[in-house]
């Protein structure tokens, strides 16, 4: 007996074919691409918050909102607290709390707080902090004598360092440069808010984070435990 055998023939792409196939996926990716929403395209990380006001890297750029204000990139401040900010761009709204890469905890204790301050992927301990109720971002460093930071930066916070500061010079580790002297009102981190914290102004661009440096960090309690800091009030 006999076995029949049905051979069934094998489509042949043509080129028409093929040119009908691609321009049915370019449709289809340029639907998907188009359902994305433009969240997804932007990178987005709040650094510090305050009562209508937030610290916020948008794809890699420092900016500071005030409510109703936005971005060069159209990112817009709707509203902001201790909590979190709500901000808008294009139309869409999206919910933001402070990025974990930069953070300062606060712990409750009998007899007061403790402010932790954790170590980022670069081994720097940098916390979220204001002067003269200004937000500010802090590098903790012991081995800066004052709080530091530069012309730039004072100018941002409203120092008039020409006129209210005393003039000095400075090392750094590879110069020494001109400084002003200067008496900062408040300089606040997590819960530990202090008085008349002496600081200095280096002209130029350098140091590029505000240093917390001993005129600050003399006056509270440091607990190094290897991945985070722990600043308490001494009185």
């Amino acid at each position: 007996m006999m076995t029949d055998f049905i051979h069934h023939k094998e489509p042949v792409l043509t080129t028409s074919g093929i040119q009908r196939m691609a321009r049915r996926l370019l449709g289809v990716l340029l639907f998907w691409l188009g359902s994305i929403p433009a969240w997804a395209t932007m990178d987005i990380h709040v650094v510090a918050l305050f009562k209508d006001r937030a610290v916020v890297m948008v794809d890699g750029k420092r900016h500071i909102l005030r409510t109703g204000e936005a971005s060069p990139e159209g990112v817009k401040l709707v509203s902001a607290d201790s909590a979190g900010a709500v901000f808008e761009y294009r139309g869409k709204r999206l919910e933001r709390q402070l990025d974990g890469r930069v953070r300062a905890a606060v712990k409750k204790r009998d007899t007061g707080d403790d402010v932790l301050v954790y170590r980022d992927s670069a081994g720097m301990f940098l916390t979220v902090g204001s002067i003269n109720g200004l937000p500010v971002k802090f590098l903790v460093d012991t081995g800066a004598t004052s709080v530091a930071m530069n012309s730039g930066q004072a100018r941002r916070l409203g120092i008039d360092f020409h006129v209210d500061g005393d003039p000095t010079y400075v090392s750094t580790a590879s110069d020494v440069v001109k400084a002003y002297r200067v008496k900062l009102d408040i300089v606040k981190v997590g819960s530990i808010q202090l008085r008349n914290v002496t600081g200095v102004v280096l002209e130029g661009a350098q140091p590029t984070e505000v240093l917390l440096g001993m005129t600050y960090l003399s006056r509270v309690e440091i607990i190094n435990k290897g991945d985070r800091l722990i600043l308490r009030r001494k009185y």
